[in-house]
């Protein structure tokens, strides 16, 4: 092969028109994400992004949104706990999951219905 995947350069998840605000309380307020200036070019599709580390997360505009229940990112936490702790102070429901060995983790929805994973390596 000529080719290699070298790495993700970003995740999408699709949100309702209008949602740019929502999405900066949830993602930016609440998971602490660093909000990134989209291209101008760009920008006339609205929508928002975020860096975490050394990723980026793009909030799409989608008309019609139907948010993804089963599909999801999975992001890798340090000290789990204590993030559940944090969302559940801050009104976001968790969905405890224990079926990865390994793993603790569980499932929370973002303010769209689109479904994170959220996890911690033992």
């Amino acid at each position: 092969m000529t080719f290699a995947f070298k790495a993700i350069d970003h995740i999408q998840l699709a949100a309702p028109k209008g949602s740019e605000d929502t999405a900066r309380k949830f993602f930016k307020d609440i998971l602490g994400f660093d909000e990134i200036e989209k291209p101008e070019a760009l920008k006339k599709n609205g929508g928002v992004w975020f860096r975490f580390g050394n990723h980026q997360l793009h909030i799409g505009i989608e008309e019609p949104f139907l948010p993804a229940k089963k599909a999801h990112p999975a992001f890798e936490v340090e000290n789990l706990e204590e993030l559940k702790k944090h969302l559940t102070t801050n009104g976001v429901d968790v969905i405890e999951d224990n079926n990865l060995p390994g793993a603790q983790r569980f499932y929370i929805s973002d303010p769209f219905g689109n479904r994170l994973e959220l996890l911690e390596w033992l």
